[in-house]
């Protein structure tokens, strides 16, 4: 019968050692003391926070250039005068007494007489002579064309493309007119002083004419 009771008790205390061991296992200590309650450990995890309290630096930012603004430019004291018409020219552009080279309408002239020139040339030469517009006078119907300074000598393409008003022709308007038509009427009317615009071709002709209406 003893022997039978120290079994029983063998084994009962292998029992509590079994419990104990497995309890130190799962809390770590049997007491469960040191635990954390809801504490967690992760394996690798990296600390919270440098424990040095040391910051990396930064990169500086970039200073920003200021923005310089131009100055407005002050008003000029001395304003520039207007210019004045050339001697003998009002502000409209006419003339009031004989004009100046200055004073020339730089595509007009008034023409006089037609000279011949051979026909293998294919040119007449006209008479003119340069000038500028008068003012005129309040009863007056037009301005007058003031011729100034020498005669010249312009060649005329026999081809060119002409056109006339009255005198020439009886019509207020351009009309075009073939250059021997031109020629039998200023030979018939010689230093009538028609004006006329004109028209220089690259051979250094007139190849344009064109009668300026004058009532």
């Amino acid at each position: 019968m003893r022997v039978r009771r120290c079994r029983h008790v063998v084994a009962a205390a292998a029992v509590v050692l079994s419990v104990v061991v497995t309890g130190c296992q799962k809390g770590g200590a049997a007491d469960g003391a040191g635990a954390v309650p809801g504490a967690v450990a992760t394996a690798g995890a990296e600390p919270a926070g440098d424990p040095t309290g040391s910051v990396e630096p930064t990169q500086e930012p970039t200073p920003l250039r200021p923005v310089v603004k131009p100055r407005p430019k002050a008003p000029s004291a001395y304003p520039e005068p207007p210019k004045q018409p050339a001697p003998g020219k009002t502000a409209t552009g006419c003339v009031t007494e004989p004009p100046v080279p200055e004073d020339y309408d730089p595509d007009e002239f008034a023409l006089y007489r037609i000279e011949e020139l051979p026909a293998a040339t294919g040119k007449v030469n006209l008479v003119v002579q340069h000038g500028a517009w008068g003012c005129g006078e309040p009863d007056t119907d037009g301005a007058p064309f003031v011729g100034s300074g020498e005669e010249s000598r312009w060649a005329l393409d026999q081809a060119a493309y002409v056109t006339a008003t009255n005198p020439v022709v009886e019509s207020t308007e351009n009309q075009r007119i073939g250059v021997q038509e031109l020629i039998d009427w200023v030979n018939a009317h010689p230093d009538s002083g028609l004006v006329f615009r004109y028209q220089v071709g690259d051979d250094g002709a007139i190849h344009r004419l064109d009668q300026v209406f004058m009532p």
